[in-house]
């Protein structure tokens, strides 16, 4: 039986009244565009060719797109119901992040580990580019853990001063052992044990909507089983390439990274324990 927490009754009021921090139209973060009335049937709106999320909101159907890292400024392109509309994206720049980590295999890989991060990758990429048509009912979350949110996501890394991917998600302070909730009712989509990312959890909100938990001491639930807010899906942990103990968070629409704290109550507005 799925663990729930006493304060699960105060995140539903946190979560069924915010809404997500408004468009936030740059390099990682949202384009929310207005399609019409939602008394009409919603349109198909898609980027590449892939569905983008559509929800109702203040009686219009809106599309939820997010907008990749490595964006140009300027404008880009959406196709709703075939014909092209543009939304403008505004420059953003990240900062650096300098690591130094001990295990030097976390750094430079053997050609097994290669193969290990690859088959990873590929059960990963698999559920950010999954699309689980379901209704949606608005993209706020609650706070996986109740910590201090570092600003990280997008910084732009260094590992033992070789340059690495962009980060891409929010590290939140916890100590091992905490326990780690889903912010949203959710399918899970995939667990496991990965080189870089330790124990982790992927849970699919529907329609491209995805989160990521990194770093688990232990996980608490199993792929194919459903979820909803405040249920307990793992506990704050050290494993994976890290230098302590915290909750890697990573949130993903139409398979992008984008910034956690878009979706989020602001700090002090979620239950406490």
């Amino acid at each position: 039986m799925i663990k729930r927490f006493s304060w699960v009754a105060a995140l539903l009021l946190v979560v069924g009244t915010a809404q997500a921090t408004e468009a936030s139209p740059r390099p990682g973060g949202v384009a929310l565009i207005e399609l019409g009335s939602a008394a009409l049937p919603p349109p198909r709106v898609t980027l590449d060719d892939k569905p983008l999320l559509v929800m109702k909101r203040d009686g219009l159907w809106v599309a939820v797109a997010g907008i990749p890292l490595d964006t140009a400024p300027g404008e880009w392109p959406v196709m709703i119901d075939g014909q092209r509309k543009t939304v403008t994206v505004a420059a953003h720049t990240y900062r650096e992040q300098r690591i130094t980590v001990e295990n030097e295999s976390f750094v430079t890989q053997s050609q097994e580990q290669l193969d290990r991060i690859f088959r990873e990758r590929k059960i990963i990429d698999g559920v950010l580019g999954s699309f689980r048509d379901v209704p949606i009912d608005g993209i706020a979350l609650a706070a996986p853990i109740n910590g201090s949110r570092s600003p990280s996501f997008g910084y732009r890394r260094y590992f033992n001063d070789q340059p690495r991917s962009p980060h891409k998600g929010m590290d939140i302070a916890g100590k091992t052992g905490d326990p780690v909730i889903a912010p949203r009712a959710a399918l899970v989509a995939a667990t496991g044990d990965y080189f870089f990312n330790g124990n982790t959890v992927l849970l699919d909100h529907g329609q491209g909507f995805v989160t990521m938990y990194c770093h688990l001491s232990d996980i608490a639930v199993k792929q194919g089983q459903t979820v909803d807010i405040g249920d307990v899906i793992g506990a704050v942990g050290a494993t994976g390439r890290v230098t302590g103990p915290h909750l890697h968070f990573g949130t993903y629409l139409n398979g992008t990274a984008v910034d956690p704290a878009i979706f989020l109550p602001a700090v002090g507005a979620s239950a406490g324990t």
